[in-house]
């Protein structure tokens, strides 16, 4: 493929279908700063500048949406995640690429080949070496290292996804260096209530029992140390917690003897899955409640039915790209959860993140039951995440969201990569919002009013976000 044709299909009107489009990405979303408040960014590589020894490195490792295309096209596992060589493993997916046509991944690739690397053209096994060859170069470099990088792409705050046991001195040790980049910790305790494999738990609460001095045999033990890492978190920047769950729990009356299964569960027996879900929700609410006090956001990823293939569970572990959308309901348990804390007036800003698109309307609806307190979009139903994070699944949280919230108020995109090259992704999520509002003028369903469509449209972009979290440097108290 020649450049001509690349340029035509990923020049810099790249999916603006009108001249309204065109406007209001060039002139209101295009240059505004990137705040991603989610990822799983490592903080050590962030923090140490790190250079990448080759793109198999930074591209391909970890990557399992695209080791899932590669099974897919019948690759073998030696390429994906087995012993091949980096450039092998490359030139593996330079072969794929051509293939994943109508995938997110065909776009994500050559967006994130051009706008870091400058590459202008379409990635195939005939073009594999040269293109490994020039960006291993250029990866060798300064402006490539994981903060050049980020710098490319305009990037304002990142926050990592830590669990409570975590030192945090990677941050500590980088907003002491006086970096314009912002990096935050997350609060994301999911270890604290994954109570289905007793032995793995009891391991985690001696870890936990470890970093915060005390002897964890109960469940008040269990908070108290949730609570001291909260602190902790907090005096280090902290202003967001995540969760990862099928679903949230919610038990109206009090089903079982909280320390009873607790007892059980450190004993090493195994709870029922109706135990577990008690648990669990006890637990969480617990930790909200303790969110609410320190005035963070809390986030719930909703929905994944994870580790579906245990064979290759056991293989190569989990976050290897066997988990898929989950189908269980949702509605009830998060409205009565969500009551729970709305009762004792202690319902901290939350986003809520639906990975069944069945479930659309669902998010678009409950997040107004809770809104209010004088916030301006307290309860938000989060961009389109992990199988939704493509084109259609945006436009469908976009239009699912405008047609039953205020999409005025959203606060945007994330990444929710593991990938320092992850970040045209924001670029690919702002040209798809002004391309359906651009749309909606085109149509005669929004009025030609540049002024005010372009000032939403940076609003959803970027400042809607900068003012829902916390994000001042100010709040690291280091000296704790």
């Amino acid at each position: 493929m020649n450049t001509a044709t690349l340029n035509h299909f990923l020049n810099e009107d790249f999916l603006l279908q009108s001249d309204f489009a065109k406007v209001l990405y060039h002139n209101y979303a295009k240059n505004l700063p990137i705040i991603d408040y989610h990822n799983h960014l490592p903080a050590q590589e962030v923090n140490a500048n790190r250079k990448f020894a080759n793109l198999s490195e930074i591209w391909l490792a970890g990557d399992h949406y695209k080791w899932r295309a590669m099974r897919t096209l019948g690759i073998s596992e030696k390429y994906i995640t087995g012993q091949a060589s980096p450039k092998e493993k490359f030139e593996k997916w330079a072969f794929t690429v051509p293939y994943t046509l109508r995938n997110p991944l065909y776009h994500w690739t050559h967006l994130e080949l051009n706008r870091y690397f400058g590459f202008e053209d379409l990635l195939s096994e005939k073009n594999a070496t040269t293109v490994y060859t020039h960006c291993n170069q250029l990866l060798q470099t300064d402006d490539f290292s994981t903060l050049g990088l980020l710098g490319k792409m305009n990037v304002e705050v990142i926050c990592s996804t830590d669990d409570p046991i975590d030192s945090l001195s990677e941050h500590v040790d980088f907003a002491q260096k006086g970096n314009s980049l912002q990096l935050y910790p997350a609060f994301r305790p999911d270890k604290s209530f994954a109570v289905e494999n007793p032995k793995s738990y009891g391991s985690y609460l001696e870890k936990l029992g470890e970093v915060t001095h005390l002897t964890i045999v109960s469940f008040e033990d269990l908070l108290t140390a949730l609570d001291h890492r909260i602190d902790y978190f907090h005096q280090r920047g902290c202003r967001l917690s995540d969760h990862g769950l099928e679903q949230l729990y919610f038990f109206e009356k009090e089903e079982y003897k909280i320390e009873e299964l607790f007892s059980r569960v450190r004993s090493g027996k195994e709870l029922s899955k109706a135990e577990a879900q008690y648990f669990k929700f006890k637990t969480i609410q617990a930790l909200c409640r303790m969110y609410h006090q320190k005035g963070w956001v809390q986030q719930f990823h909703l929905g994944a039915l994870r580790n579906t293939n245990t064979h290759k569970l056991a293989q190569l572990g989990p976050d290897t790209g066997f988990d898929s959308i989950g189908d269980f309901d949702q509605a009830k348990a998060l409205a009565g959860f969500l009551n729970s804390l709305e009762e004792s007036e202690q319902l901290s800003k939350t986003v809520l993140y639906n990975l069944n698109p069945r479930d659309n309307a669902l998010f678009a609806t409950m997040i107004g039951n809770f809104n209010g307190g004088g916030i301006k979009g307290k309860i938000q139903f989060g961009s389109g995440w992990w199988y939704l994070d493509q084109k259609d699944g945006m436009e469908a949280q976009i239009n699912t969201l405008s047609n039953m919230g205020l999409i005025s108020c959203f606060v945007g995109m994330l990444t929710d990569s593991r990938s320092f090259l992850s970040f045209p992704r924001h670029e690919y999520f702002r040209r798809i919002l002004c391309n359906l509002f651009g749309q909606d003028v085109q149509n005669g369903l929004l009025p030609w009013d540049e002024k005010w469509l372009g000032k939403i449209i940076s609003d959803i972009c970027y400042h809607n976000a900068a003012n829902y979290f916390d994000f001042s440097p100010l709040n690291f108290d280091l000296k704790k």
